[in-house]
C-alpha cells in the first residue's frame, strides 16, 4: 500500500514530503508543501473547444489557447477536481484539480464510528469508492456485507464510515466509483469503471484522507476550502450517545478553528437546510459563508416549490445556494439555452449562486442528451464541446459565482479566458 508520503513524492517532488500518516495521527504538523504556481490544464479544454460549432463562443474561447493560465476561484473542484480519472477524495485527486487551476478544493465530511472525521461523498459509500469488500474481517463489520448476484438479484453492499474505527478505514484502498452489479466474488464486484472514466491512476493503492489532513495539505498549497457535511445515514444522535446532528456541524468548523484557518477562506455547505441555519445562528462569522445545497426539486411536480422556497432561505440570512446545473437553465423558443425560473428568482432574492457538477456527464454526443445534469437542455446538447455553451450562459446571464467540477481544467480555462 502505497502511504501518503509516498504519494506525495510522487505528486509534488521528493522535496515536499508529506508526514508519514502515523505522524500525522499523532498531532506532528506536517512539512510545507509549495503552492502550485504553473498549472497545467492538459489537453482536454482544448479538444473541448475544437469539439464546438463554429461561432462567437467559439473563436473567443479559441483565441485564448496561447495564454498563460492561472488558478481560479471559479474554478471549484468536485470531490478533489481531478474525479474524472482519479479517485475521488485522495491525494491525487487534490493534487490533480489544483495542477488545473481549482481554487477551492473540496472534502465531504462523514464521520468513523470513532467519532474522526473524514472525506468521503457519501457517509455509505466505501463499498464503491474503496477495496473494503475484498478484505474479509472490514466486509464482515460492514452494515451490508457483500452479497453476491444470483438469478436477477444483483450483488449489492452498503459499507458505511460509521461501519469502521479511523484505523481500519487507514487500512483501506481507494478506487474509482463503481461497482459490478454481475459480481458472483468481491474482487468482481470492485470493477465496473464506467468507460469515459479510468482505472489508469487507480493502481497505486491511496488512502481515505481525515478532514484534519485534507485542511493541512489545502492550506500548505495556499487554497480555500469547500467542506460538505454530508447528510447522515444512521439515526441522530449516532449510537444512541451525545453526537446530535447540531453537535457534528460543530464538529466540522471545530476542525478548521483548530486547524488555525480563517472562516473567509472556507465554505460550508450542507443538503441539509437546518444544518445551516444551525451555522447562522451558532457560527454566524462561518455562516457568512455557508452554502445550501439544494436538490428539494428533483421530484416531479416540486421544481416550483424549489423556486418558491428561495425567498424563505433569504430571509432566513442564507446567502449562497447551490442547486445542480439544470435548475439554473431552460431553452427557450428559439432553441437557446437561457436562464430558468430559478435563475430568475435567485438573483431577485440578491442569493449568490454556485452550482454543481460539471464534467460528471458521461458522453454528450451519444445520444443521451448528457444525463442528468443536462436535463433540461437535453434537446440542444449533441456534441461534446457543448459543455461550453452551458458553462457560458451560468457564467454571463445566470451569474453564478463559482462551479464544481469532476475535471477542473475545463472551467479554469473559461474562468481565464473571460477574466472571472
Amino acid at each position: 500500500m502505497a502511504t501518503f508520503q509516498q504519494l506525495a513524492i510522487l505528486c509534488l517532488g521528493a522535496s515536499t514530503v508529506l508526514a508519514a500518516p502515523s505522524d500525522r495521527h499523532n498531532g506532528k504538523k506536517t512539512p510545507k508543501v509549495s503552492p502550485i504556481k504553473q498549472i497545467s490544464l492538459g489537453p482536454r479544454p482544448y479538444w473541448l473547444v475544437d469539439q464546438m460549432d463554429e461561432g462567437l463562443l467559439k473563436n473567443k474561447l479559441a483565441s485564448c489557447s496561447e495564454k498563460r493560465m492561472k488558478p481560479s476561484d471559479w474554478s471549484i473542484s468536485h470531490r478533489g477536481g481531478g474525479t474524472l480519472q482519479f479517485p475521488e477524495h485522495t491525494y491525487e485527486s487534490i493534487i490533480a484539480g489544483t495542477r488545473m487551476g481549482a481554487g477551492i478544493q473540496e472534502c465531504d465530511v462523514t464521520f468513523t464510528k470513532d467519532l474522526q472525521l473524514v472525506c468521503r461523498h457519501a457517509q455509505c459509500d466505501l463499498h464503491t469508492t474503496t477495496n473494503v469488500v475484498a478484505i474479509p474481517e472490514l466486509n464482515a463489520k460492514c452494515t451490508t456485507p457483500f452479497q453476491p448476484a444470483s438469478g436477477n438479484t444483483s450483488a449489492r453492499a452498503k459499507c458505511c464510515t460509521s461501519d469502521f474505527t479511523l484505523a481500519e478505514i487507514k487500512t483501506l484502498c481507494a478506487k474509482m466509483d463503481a461497482s459490478n452489479p454481475k459480481a458472483t466474488t468481491p474482487e468482481e464486484y470492485l470493477s465496473g469503471t464506467v468507460g469515459w472514466r479510468t482505472d489508469l491512476y487507480a493502481k497505486t493503492c491511496s488512502e481515505v484522507p481525515t478532514l484534519k489532513e485534507f485542511i493541512s495539505l489545502v492550506d500548505d498549497l495556499g487554497l480555500k476550502f469547500t467542506a460538505e457535511l454530508k447528510t447522515p445515514e444512521v439515526p441522530m444522535p449516532f449510537n444512541g450517545g451525545n453526537y446530535t446532528q447540531a453537535a457534528y456541524a460543530q464538529h466540522m468548523i471545530d476542525e478548521f478553528k483548530a486547524a488555525g484557518i480563517r472562516p473567509e477562506r472556507v465554505w460550508p455547505q450542507s443538503f441539509l437546510y437546518d444544518d445551516v441555519l444551525y451555522w447562522l445562528k451558532a457560527e454566524p462569522k462561518w455562516a457568512r459563508q455557508a452554502v445550501l445545497l439544494d436538490e428539494s426539486g428533483d421530484e416531479p411536480g416540486t421544481f416550483p416549490s424549489a423556486v418558491a422556497r428561495l425567498k424563505e432561505y433569504k430571509k432566513a440570512g442564507v446567502r449562497i445556494v447551490a442547486p445542480p446545473l439544470p435548475y439554473l437553465v431552460t431553452v427557450d423558443s428559439r432553441g437557446r439555452i437561457v436562464p430558468s425560473s430559478y435563475a430568475v428568482e435567485a438573483k431577485k432574492q440578491k442569493l449568490d449562486i454556485v452550482t454543481w457538477s460539471l464534467e460528471r456527464s458521461g458522453w454528450l454526443g451519444d445520444g443521451s442528451g448528457g444525463g442528468y445534469y443536462y436535463t433540461t437542455v437535453a434537446n440542444v446538447t449533441n456534441g461534446e464541446g457543448d459543455v461550453y455553451n452551458l458553462l457560458h450562459v451560468l457564467a454571463q446571464d445566470v451569474g453564478v459565482i463559482g462551479v464544481f467540477s469532476d475535471w477542473s481544467a475545463t472551467v479554469t480555462y473559461y474562468a481565464n479566458c473571460f477574466g472571472l
